[in-house]
């Protein structure tokens, strides 16, 4: 039990160091700082060009697909056949 009421003193006596240190600290030895800013603003020009970006993605997802018109594919080179190929290979 004494050990656990000396360290309790000693806690006591370093928090009130502290204390005292803390109120007695003369605030005219700290030298003024500039701060810089690191993460500044965009400019007008990136925020358009984020918005444009925005506005594109925006129409894509919002895109309406009963607009679309049906259309029939019509393929204009038609791809050779097995026999085509096999004539072709006797010919040559």
């Amino acid at each position: 039990m004494k050990l656990l009421e000396f360290l309790y003193v000693q806690f006591e006596k370093r928090e009130a160091s502290l204390f005292k240190g803390i109120q007695s600290f003369d605030t005219a030895k700290l030298k003024h700082a500039e701060t810089k800013e690191k993460n500044p603003l965009p400019d007008q020009e990136v925020i358009q060009q984020e918005k444009g970006v925005q506005q594109l993605i925006s129409g894509i997802e919002n895109f309406d697909q009963g607009k679309l018109k049906h259309t029939e594919t019509c393929e204009k080179n038609v791809l050779p056949t097995k026999d085509i190929i096999e004539e072709e290979k006797k010919t040559a």
